[in-house]
């Protein structure tokens, strides 16, 4: 026996789709929106002025440049209502916190970074790091009356669990079990979720939706660390205990060279910034991975491999390699997805491309891949960031907004 939709339930999904439709263009009409969901004009016009009249949505009268809308008359848009509420997004990776304001519209009020020497700072000290740039952001929210602080969104470097409340585990630090969402909501009051860093990468190429990345795809980080995202199926892939997919870690050597993680044989082992300044010094695959290294440094090993360097030439072909490996063996069990890898490193993609291919013919999974084209994203930052963002705002759309819960004030 099929079971009826509630209203309530069907309210609540057209009012997000009505949303959902302002966000993904920023300034829409309600014909534009009528087009998009398929709702007559009268439902779109019904949606829209509850959301109005409710502060999630605005009106953009005709004489604004960003109302005209389409070729002829100009017609009265719709775009977010930036006081409708903020959220603040943080991201902790190696060595670096950094944290953003945004308001319901997206746009960023106020930011802060600092660095942080993650490898050694006490969990105590990194704890109260993390709550303390959040609660800034939040006071700084209330003294410049930018709207309440609805929701915080911390994209951690690492392994998170699938309720997105702790840091499960990170190699940026010796401490796990961190859990920030708890820390963050009782210094501030306010709902916070906690996500993987390259889940928050793939997030935001999700949104861009182009061709390649319409319903699956991988990301691939490449920097001091290798990480990874897998979209499928037009979602997130996370795991049914953690955020999944932590191929960097995958083993491909057991026994083989030693990882940060303490363990021997992984694909960041040979392909994370420090393995390749290993390899290119000329250490021995067990020698003790250095703590960072930056890009200028990365930069030098680059230009010595360009320049003819053995060395050199031989780690980044290597690093090439562990990916490729790596990348056929998740073929061999999900079909071969198009890959776009990111960070300061793809600066040497073309040193690794030679042996990525030869790894991916080397494996079941790789060969079929045939002529898998990549796409290159230099940094990750700001795709955190945006990743962020997006989560943090899709959860006002879809938890305050989209039910017509009223808020406080």
């Amino acid at each position: 026996m099929a079971s009826g939709i509630r209203h309530d339930d069907l309210r609540r999904n057209n009012r997000l789709l009505v949303l959902s439709s302002v966000r993904k263009v920023g300034q829409v009409s309600r014909t534009q929106i009528a087009n998009a969901t398929g709702f007559s004009a009268s439902t779109v016009s019904a949606i829209s002025a509850g959301l109005i009249t409710e502060g999630a949505l605005r009106e953009i009268e005709a004489e604004e440049p960003a109302a005209i809308l389409k070729r002829g008359r100009p017609q009265v848009g719709l775009a977010l209502d930036p006081r409708a509420g903020t959220v603040v997004v943080a991201t902790l990776t190696l060595n670096h916190l950094s944290a953003a304001l945004l308001d319901y519209a997206g746009t960023t009020i106020a930011d802060r970074a600092k660095r942080l020497d993650t490898l050694r700072i006490s969990a105590a000290a990194l704890e109260d790091e993390v709550s303390g740039i959040v609660a800034e952001l939040v006071e700084h929210a209330a003294q410049k009356a930018a709207g309440p602080v609805l929701r915080v969104v911390l994209a951690v470097q690492g392994i998170t669990d699938r309720a997105g409340r702790e840091m499960v585990w990170t190699p940026i630090t010796p401490w796990t079990g961190l859990g920030f969402a708890d820390l963050i909501e009782r210094r501030t009051g306010v709902p916070t979720g906690v996500e993987n860093d390259c889940s928050m990468i793939a997030t935001a190429l999700m949104s861009a939706n182009t061709a390649r990345r319409q319903r699956d795809f991988a990301v691939v980080l490449l920097s001091h660390g290798i990480g990874m995202g897998i979209v499928l199926d037009g979602r997130i892939f996370s795991g049914t205990h953690s955020s999944g997919a932590e191929f960097g870690h995958l083993m491909l050597h057991p026994g083989g060279a030693l990882c940060r993680c303490g363990k021997y044989g992984c694909v960041e082992a040979y392909a994370g910034s420090y393995a390749i300044a290993r390899a290119a010094a000329g250490n021995g695959e067990k020698v003790q991975p250095l703590s960072n290294i930056s890009t200028a440094d990365m930069t030098k090993l680059v230009n010595a491999a360009r320049n003819g360097s053995p060395l050199e030439q031989k780690a980044f072909d290597k690093a090439g390699e562990a990916i490729g490996l790596g990348l056929g063996s998740l073929f061999a069990l999900v079909d071969p997805l198009p890959v776009t890898f990111v960070g300061a490193n793809t600066q040497a993609f073309d040193l690794m491309k030679p042996g990525l291919r030869r790894g991916l013919q080397a494996t079941a999974g790789g060969a079929r891949a045939g002529n898998i084209a990549f796409a290159l994203e230099p940094d990750e930052m700001p795709l955190i960031r945006q990743g962020s963002a997006l989560r943090a705002l899709q959860h006002l759309d879809e938890e305050i907004f989209s039910p017509g819960i009223a808020l406080a004030g």
